[in-house]
């Protein structure tokens, strides 16, 4: 719910909608989630996997250059096992077979369940009787296919073997490069229009973008360490220059970028949210507003979908569901706008955030490690990060750029209730390398706070609850640590009176946020015992590996804030609202409700950032009695526990970093 103003009845759905987040029907979503690791997938050997590049480049006369920028904007040279990504690509090369990984993929059992944990929407269980015909899936959700033509290996192999998957990439290069009459040229800078044609796009835009980035690692150079350990590099060929002229020869439809906010680097299309009126004082899908005229946008909230491309388009262009600002394409990394920035969209499930936020939603699935984000959209999603970032004034940090699962509930009762994506496996690490605001330590080793920061790939927490409760997910690399009440793997995991008022256990679920910490957020030091480290969270002591030789967490320079002196403990909230005293009085009072959480005395926190109190009225249509409540009351954003959270000004005192 917005505020504590009870909606009339025929609106209820309405208004609890308004405070909610995406929430995919089980009917519109791609069932890859969970879809685990292929039982016949080879592993290389270490080495092996660059010899391969060398190998089809050779035999399919294609650039190495090429071939490796290819298929590391695809997949940074992963294996993942043979499992697919969210939009069924397998292998390094992303080779498409949507239908193969719709129909293997393992599916919920309770045909009622919600993946997003909200009920608003009825459910239902995919079938896979009415799984959609091969020719009913657009190109890019089958390139396995040609590939498997141009070459003559089975699609299994195409699948699970690496060697096999570069070799079908190959052919498809070389295949779009003769379509498009152009030699088999070792100059890599003549291959421009075969690279647009692989992304699969259907449009010119999101093609030429694509391609672009493919040049832009080309001309940088990579080198890294793959999922399988294997060691690739791609030396750096700076001057290269490509003819872009093929690429009107692709026949690709021309989209609009008219009334997007997306900037130049990125294609963008304008697929409306509808605003429409349902009856008296029931509407949809997002509110009318004016900032940042009105009131500051201080957030960039990060979603994943949690369904496929299409599903997801369908819903907000429903005027009775809910709405976000902007969909991110995995495939390609092509974005679509929903809601112009000025408005406020129904995206975090906390009022507050969304009255000072931009949601992002991207194709995918928080409970599926291996179905995994491309290097495409995780590109594309950085540079629209960057562009919002600057044109609003948003600062690119853990405490700006929330994961959905880091807004807190606005009330105790709805603390439960909150979502959970992008998730353990969303590389927050590599994101904010590409945001240009790596995560580094900024103090040294016996600071007063840390940053987060594991090793992805080496970082491997068990977590259980990605087919079916209780059943062990597949060994993943994460952004996600896990806390301790005691320095001791075996010691029992910290609780949270939030999500258990009965003092239950945390869990190893997937979905169980209450002992987690994550890559970037960080928090005040509260001890260490040889290689552990404990930090205040939730209002105690929580306890995580962090050996001196290979950190978990680094040093940070951070302002802390703790109780005021005489006071044993001071309430914590999950919305900043204004003092009673603000509010004129044709607005009604919101009620500032206490979480049941404490921020008790000699206990510190890092201060995220400081604002007003802050409403925004909007609970009708008619936009003309819209208003921004702004009090006088101060609040500190703080990382409290997994989530932000918020203390008044009044109840605390700063100290500034040192």
């Amino acid at each position: 719910m917005q505020g504590s103003v009870p909606p009339r009845p025929k609106a209820a759905r309405r208004r609890a909608l308004r405070a909610g987040g995406v929430v995919a029907s089980a009917a519109l979503l791609l069932p890859l989630v969970s879809a685990g690791p292929s039982a016949t997938a080879e592993q290389p050997g270490s080495g092996t996997l660059q010899r391969e590049f060398a190998a089809a480049a050779a035999q399919y006369r294609v650039p190495g250059s090429v071939l490796l920028g290819v298929s590391y904007l695809q997949s940074r040279w992963d294996t993942h096992s043979g499992a697919p990504s969210v939009t069924g690509g397998y292998g390094p090369m992303h080779l498409t077979d949507a239908r193969t990984a719709l129909a293997e993929a393992p599916h919920h059992s309770d045909a009622t369940e919600d993946a997003r944990g909200d009920s608003s929407r009825a459910a239902k269980r995919a079938d896979a009787a009415a799984l959609p015909k091969a020719s009913a899936l657009p190109a890019r959700l089958r390139t396995l296919d040609r590939a498997a033509e141009l070459t003559g290996l089975p699609a299994g192999k195409l699948r699970d073997s690496p060697a096999a998957n570069v070799r079908g990439g190959a052919a498809l290069l070389a295949a779009a490069q003769r379509e498009l009459g152009r030699p088999l040229s070792d100059d890599p800078a003549d291959w421009y229009g075969a690279v647009a044609r692989f992304s699969g796009a259907d449009d010119a835009a999101t093609a030429a973008m694509y391609a672009n980035d493919v040049y832009a690692v080309i001309r940088a150079g990579e080198r890294r360490t793959t999922d399988s350990g294997q060691q690739v590099a791609l030396p750096a060929v700076p001057r290269v220059s490509p003819d872009t002229s093929p690429l009107s020869r692709l026949g690709l439809r021309k989209v609009s970028a008219a009334n997007t906010e997306c900037p130049r680097t990125v294609a963008c299309e304008w697929i409306p949210a509808p605003y429409a009126e349902f009856g008296e004082d029931d509407y949809g899908n997002h509110d009318k507003a004016d900032r940042p005229v009105s009131q500051a946008i201080d957030y960039i909230v990060i979603h994943d979908t949690e369904a496929s491309w299409a599903g997801t388009i369908t819903m907000i262009q429903d005027p009775a569901y809910v709405s976000w600002n902007y969909t991110l394409r995995s495939s390609d990394g092509h974005v679509a706008q929903h809601v112009a920035a000025k408005d406020v969209a129904w995206h975090a499930g906390n009022w507050y955030v969304n009255s000072k936020s931009v949601g992002l939603e991207h194709e995918g699935f928080l409970a599926a490690p291996d179905a995994w984000f491309t290097e495409a959209m995780y590109r594309s999603s950085a540079r629209l990060v960057k562009y919002l970032a600057r044109k609003h004034g948003v600062p690119l940090d853990r405490q700006h750029i929330l994961g959905h699962d880091t807004v807190p509930g606005t009330t105790t009762a709805l603390i439960p209730d909150m979502h959970t994506d992008p998730g353990p496996y969303w590389d927050w690490a590599h994101y904010f390398e590409l945001l240009g605001k790596p995560f580094r330590a900024t103090s040294g080793a016996m600071a007063e706070a840390v940053t987060f920061r594991p090793d992805y790939a080496a970082n491997k927490p068990s977590y259980t609850g990605c087919v079916k409760a209780g059943e062990a997910c597949a060994p993943h690399g994460s952004g996600a640590v896990r806390l301790h009440t005691s320095p001791d793997e075996s010691a029992p995991l910290v609780k949270d009176i939030g999500l258990r008022p009965d003092g239950a256990d945390t869990t190893t679920d997937v979905n169980d946020l209450g002992a987690r910490a994550s890559t970037g957020q960080q928090y005040a030091v509260a001890g260490r015992s040889g290689d552990w480290t404990a930090i205040w969270y939730l209002g105690q002591e929580a306890w995580f590996r962090n050996p001196r030789t290979q950190p978990t967490a680094v040093g940070a320079r951070a302002s802390l804030l703790t109780p005021k002196p005489g006071l044993a403990e001071v309430p914590v909230y999950g919305r900043a609202y204004p003092e009673a005293s603000a509010y004129p009085a044709d607005v009604p009072v919101q009620t500032v409700s206490a979480l049941p959480y404490k921020l008790l005395a000699g206990q510190r926190y890092v201060v995220g950032d400081v604002a007003p109190g802050e409403y925004y009225y909007s609970p009708v249509f008619d936009t003309a009695g819209h208003r921004v409540v702004r009090g006088k009351e101060m609040y500190y954003e703080i990382q409290y526990g997994h989530r932000v959270a918020y203390v008044k000004a009044s109840d605390v005192e700063v100290r500034p970093a040192r």
